[in-house]
Formats: C-alpha cells, structure tokens, sequence
C-alpha cells in the first residue's frame, strides 16, 4: 500500500547510466588507484547508484566489491582501525581457502591490533598526519604504564593495563630496524596490504562506501583519511556516495582553526578534492522526469514489479528518459499502449495525479526523489487514515494532493485556507471567486462550482443563482492574485469551487515540527540556533545560508519563521528577526517568503519591528511589494503605532 523508502530493486529513475559510467571508468583504469566520489542530496538516490555499481561486478571472479555503511559504525571509537579491520576480514572471507591470504592478512591485522593497543593506552597523540604512532612514542606507552602501575586509580583496572604494558613491549621487541622512521613504516603497511590483495589474486578491490555524510564529523573525516593513506594502493578503487557540502562542513568542524580562503575555492573544498578524484553529482529531476517517477512508483504499487504490463510501462519510460528535453512524461497515450484497454483504475490515477501535481512537487521538493516518495506516501496515509474512520469516500486522492501542495510548499497560504473553510462549512467563497478569475484571466469560459450531487432542487438553486446580484469581491483574492505560486496552484486540475474542504482539513492538520516535519542535520539545527541569536550571531551565517541546498534553505526558513510566532510577546522585536533578514539575502524567493511572513502577522499583536523586518528585503524585485505593505500599514487601524510609525516612513522615505 505505501512505498519502500529504502533503495529500490527496480530501476525507476534510469539511474543505471550513472552507474554504467561509473563501473566504466573503473574497468578503463585498471591498475591506479583511484576515489570515486557520488555526490548528491540526501535521497537524491545515491544509494542506488552505488548498489547497481556493486551489482555490475558480481560475477566477475578476479573483483572483490566491498560494501561498508560509515554510519553503521558510527558508534566505534576509532574509525581508522575499523575501516581496515572490516576490509582486511572481507578480503580473508572471499578466500577461505588461500593461506596466502590468511598470512598476508595477520601481518596487516597485527599493525591494526598495534594501532588499537596505542589508542587504548590513553594519552598517546597520534602524529597528526597519519595516525600511526612512532617507535619511540610506543615506548614511551611502556614506561608511563610501567610507573602507573605503582600507583592504579580507581577507574582502570591493573590488568588492563598489564595488558597493555605486555603487548607494547612484545611490539617493541618484534620491531623491525627502521620502525622508527615513520614513512618507512607508512610505506611497509601499504606493502603488506598490497601484498594482501595480491596474495588473494585479485585484479581489482573496489570498496563502496556509503552514508559518509550521515556521520559525525571526527567519524567521516577519519574513514576518509584512512582511505586515503593507508588503503590506496595499486588496484584499489573506492566509490564514496556523500553529500559533498556535508563532508566540507565535516572538514570545517574537524579543522576549526583553517584559515580563510586566499584563492576561488574554499579550504574544505580543496580537502574534497584531493580526498575524492573524481565527483560524479547525481542530478536533480527535472519536470518531466518527475512525472515519470510518480507514474512508475504508483503503477508499480498497483501492478507489482513481476507483472508485465509494468515491465512494459518500464521499458517505454526508459526510452523516454534517454532524452528527457523530448519527453512526453508517460502521458495517457503512453500509458494506454503500454498497458493496454482497460487501463486499471490505479494506473489511470497515477497518470493523473503526476499529471496535475509533478510542476510543483517538482520545484517544492526541488527534484528530490525522497522527498517526492515521502509526499506520495504521506498522500496514501492519510486517505487510508479517512478510509479507516469511515469517511474516505469524502477524500478524492489528486483533491487531497492538491490541498497538501499547499500545506507542505506555502504553509501560510493553506493556514489561511484552512481557516476560511472551517469558517465557511468548507466551501470559501474567497477561493471559488480566485479560481473563477484565474479562469477569467486566461480566457477560459465561467464553470461553475463542483457538487457531489446533481439534483433538482440543486439546478434550480443554480438558475436562482444566476439571477442574483454578483457577490462582492472577497478581500483574499486580492492578495492571492499579487502571488505567482498561489496563481499556479489554484490552476492545475482540479478546481476547488463547491468542494466540501473540512475532511481534507481534518486529514492535513498534522502539527508542523521545527523543521517542517523533516529529520534535520545537526548542522541545520546549529544554523537555525545561530540564526535565532542577535544581530552579529546572525550576521556570521551569510556565508553558511549562501551554501544551503534549496531544500535547506526552507527547512530553515520554517523553522525560525515557526520559532519567531512562538515568542511570548510580540510587541518587541522577536529574537530571530535578524535570521530572517539573512535569509532573505539568500535570493528573491527567500525574500518574497520573508514579505508573506510579514503580511501574516496579526496587526494587533505587533509592536513597529515588522517595519524593520520587510525594510530589509533588498531585492530589486521586490521593491513595489515591500513599499505596497508599508503603506497598508501606513492605512490601517489595528494598531496606530505601526500606523504612525509607516506613515512617517513613507513621509522620510527611510528606515526607523
């Protein structure tokens, strides 16, 4: 009934061509080693990508392909010997039989167990570069444990620490002669470890690594040193699926004394690159893809993946997506021929609902495979949700979607329409009257509001109506038709004139989290936490805001928005006011969500801050709508402070 929010077994993005490039460039580099880097947003389907990469070299005898998840790990005290112990262990595992392995591994696993002695010992630095402690540092372990010993404390044990005494003094003794110069034993570790991957005749060892960005900094950072000075040896190749900003955001917490930037890129972004060769970004949908998408998801649910009515339906969207600025985003047509007559209902609905939702799903979720397939599904609980309280046949499911467009991508917009239908028994006059001048505007003929039922009485109350004096204006139009993305809702199919609202209201009133529901990086909550500081706290964030993903910038924006309504008196400027000015330098459509806060606000329980907040929307863009507010203001009566005070401003033309 609801879709897999893991990886999915069946190709539906044909994300399979960036997988395809990938293992090519692998097989065309065949004795380098080389660091692939998958970069893309979270759920942008990373980890498909990296899972038909694994699958291309399943049969492939003389390749071992590796996977290793950084997060699940994540809890480990030491990421470095972990990634080496668990690469070491699947190298002795795909050769059970081979003693030439079984020995070659125990002379790298014997340095892994020498690298977890020294870190278990405490108070051992390791050098800096490399993580590898010196001979001499290793003896100093020896005596300072030795003098311990004299005198125990109570939160470690004596015999941990003869253990540890015993092991360091065995490696002592055991050492080679040039131990003590720390490149030779850099170099003798990638020996043994190119030694191992010889021993276990392999042409090539490709280890995938994924979720890197879902680590803590210290974890990510690490894992990718590790890689990089201990692992990379003729042979190898290592495909790391991460989201790039959150690795330069790692690099900036892991190394928070780095200088600022002299040249065109930044320090973490240098880090970056010298860590990942090659970058491989998978790309955002676009319009027509994302119509692709739904149809297949929701077809797939309907047909199930086996049935060949949808393998066919998979094969023509294929094609389709070879050459996407051609597509014709699986239309009815396309649909009918590749299932045939009778189209199932569900089927028919999913063409439907990617027909009327896709352009705004696609530029609210900003092409976001996760965030799409989270919309989709959020859509089907909440019908069976009225299904299972007996009023589902109340809620048509491309109404339901159209309403949550709105609640998820303009929350103040369906705030306001929410209210209008509860006060109206479910029918706003405001939004019939929209809908008709949208119409209007366009050309398009009068229609008149939908019913649920066509009955005598109902044509009668229709013929009264259309003798009647026209109904004045709805003050609501007014402002909804100054707005573009309320313009573009209210006309996609279908119309909302004469449609019962309260259960759609009733199913979509979820209480919005912090961060718009969504499951926020710590990085997002420092920001909105710097964000909610003072002038200068804010100040510092232009940078970090200018990095923002979209898809960030409005988890960001809804959570100091939501903070700043929350405060308990509002006469005063809010803490936050700043963050939102911050963020309204982040572009027009920032700016223009930054005006629409101050146009919500309720007047009355205001001091003159809001005038202080829309004075510093810059944006060119912008300019007649900030000064159309001001002097509203300047003309209501709700409160004669803001009123004085707007009105002065526009007299002074400048900012209080």
């Amino acid at each position: 009934m609801f879709l897999n929010d893991r990886e999915t077994a069946t190709d539906l993005l044909y994300y399979e061509a960036i997988a395809r490039t990938v293992v090519r460039f692998i097989r065309e580099t065949p004795v380098a080693p080389i660091t692939i880097g998958v970069h893309g947003d979270w759920g942008a389907g990373k980890s498909s990508v990296l899972k038909m990469t694994e699958a291309a070299f399943n049969d492939e005898e003389r390749v071992l392909c590796l996977w290793f998840n950084g997060w699940t790990f994540e809890g480990f005290e030491d990421a470095k010997t972990v990634v080496i112990e668990t690469i070491v262990e699947e190298l002795r595992r795909a050769r059970p039989a081979s003693t030439k392995v079984a020995d070659a591994a125990k002379k790298v696993l014997r340095r892994v167990d020498w690298l977890k002695m020294a870190h278990r010992a405490g108070g051992l630095v390791f050098t800096a570069a490399t993580g590898i402690p010196t001979l001499d540092q290793v003896r100093g372990v020896v005596d300072t444990v030795t003098a311990f010993l004299a005198k125990p404390e109570d939160h470690i044990s004596v015999e941990d620490l003869k253990g540890v005494a015993a092991q360091a003094k065995e490696f002592v003794k055991d050492s080679p002669k040039d131990a003590d110069r720390l490149p030779a034993h850099m170099h003798e570790f990638r020996n043994e470890f190119e030694e191992l991957l010889k021993a276990a005749e392999l042409d090539r060892l490709v280890v995938i690594v994924d979720d890197l960005d879902r680590c803590l900094p210290k974890t990510a950072i690490a894992t990718l040193e590790t890689i990089r000075l201990f692992l990379m040896v003729d042979r190898t190749a290592f495909v790391i699926g991460a989201d790039e900003l959150m690795i330069e955001y790692a690099v900036k917490e892991h190394f928070p004394d780095l200088p600022p930037s002299t040249g065109p890129v930044s320090y973490p972004r240098n880090y970056l690159e010298k860590l990942i060769q090659v970058p491989f970004r998978v790309p955002a949908l676009g319009v027509a893809e994302t119509r692709v998408y739904i149809t297949l998801l929701l077809a797939e649910l309907a047909l199930t993946s086996e049935d060949p009515r949808f393998k066919k339906l998979l094969a023509v969207a294929r094609e389709d997506m070879k050459r996407p600025w051609q597509s014709r985003g699986l239309d009815a047509r396309a649909v009918t021929e590749a299932v045939g007559e009778p189209v199932p209902t569900e089927v028919r609905q999913a063409q439907l609902i990617s027909t009327h939702l896709t352009r705004l799903l696609t530029e609210g979720t900003h092409g976001n495979p996760r965030q799409i397939k989270r919309f989709l599904n959020s859509m089907m609980l909440r019908q069976a949700i009225a299904e299972e309280r007996g009023f589902g046949g109340d809620v048509k499911l491309i109404i339901l979607g159209k309403i949550m467009l709105a609640e998820r991508f303009y929350p103040d917009f369906y705030k306001q329409l929410a209210q209008l239908a509860t006060v109206e028994g479910g029918k706003p006059e405001a939004l019939a009257q929209f809908e008709q001048s949208i119409k209007n505007s366009r050309g398009e003929p009068a229609v008149e509001a939908q019913s649920s039922e066509a009955t005598p009485e109902s044509v009668g109350k229709k013929s009264a109506t259309k003798a009647a004096a026209p109904k004045a204006q709805a003050p609501e139009v007014a402002d909804w038709s100054k707005n573009e993305w309320i313009k573009g809702w209210a006309a996609i199919d279908p119309p909302l004139a004469g449609v019962d609202l309260l259960p759609y209201v009733f199913v979509t009133r979820d209480k919005r989290g912090s961060l718009g529901g969504i499951t926020a990086s710590a990085h997002l909550e420092s920001l909105v936490a710097r964000l909610m500081g003072g002038k200068m706290a804010a100040r510092g964030c232009v940078t970090d805001v200018a990095n923002l993903s979209p898809q960030e910038v409005d988890e960001v924006f809804n959570a100091v928005s939501d903070q700043i309504l929350q405060a308990d008196d509002m006469r005063s400027e809010p803490r936050g006011m700043h963050g939102l000015l911050v963020l309204s330098e982040r572009g027009p459509e920032t700016g223009r969500r930054v005006l629409e806060f101050a146009k919500s606000l309720d007047l009355s329980k205001v001091g003159i801050w809001p005038l202080n907040l829309v004075s510093g929307i810059k944006d060119a863009a912008l300019v007649n709508n900030v000064n159309a507010l001001r002097k509203s203001w300047g003309e209501q009566d709700e409160n004669p402070k803001l009123k004085k005070a707007a009105t002065l401003m526009e007299s002074l033309g400048k900012k209080i």
